[in-house]
């Protein structure tokens, strides 16, 4: 399984590899439209190559879907803690229990005795 994971990571890294060399072009990236730009005084661009705009789109991408996922599953895992928490309290009282019958258990053979 292990040479698996490293055969497609290494297939992914050779894809990205080859995305990066292709689109090594430098851009424009805009925050704010020309005008607006213009009008507040601010230079609302950065010039980068392609590919790492590529790379950070994709990067705020899987972050975005960690963060959706994790929001999405707080319900179950809020759910989990709190039936965690009720079978503790079910434990100790039964413990609790069977200490109680040991100990009445115990009278009725001294009395026996």
């Amino acid at each position: 399984m292990r040479i698996v994971r490293f055969i497609i990571i290494f297939f992914i890294s050779i894809l990205l590899l080859i995305l990066a060399l292709v689109n090594r072009q430098y851009v424009d990236f805009r925050f704010l439209p020309i005008n607006l730009s213009d009008q507040l005084g601010v230079s609302g661009s950065i010039t980068l190559p392609l590919f790492i705009l590529t790379f950070i789109g994709i990067l705020v991408g899987v972050l975005l879907g960690f963060f959706w996922e994790y929001l999405r599953e707080h319900k179950y895992r809020k759910a989990l803690s709190q039936k965690t928490k009720k079978v503790k309290v079910l434990e100790n009282e039964i413990k609790k229990l069977k200490n109680i019958t040991n100990n009445e258990a115990d009278q009725i053979l001294e009395l026996l005795e």
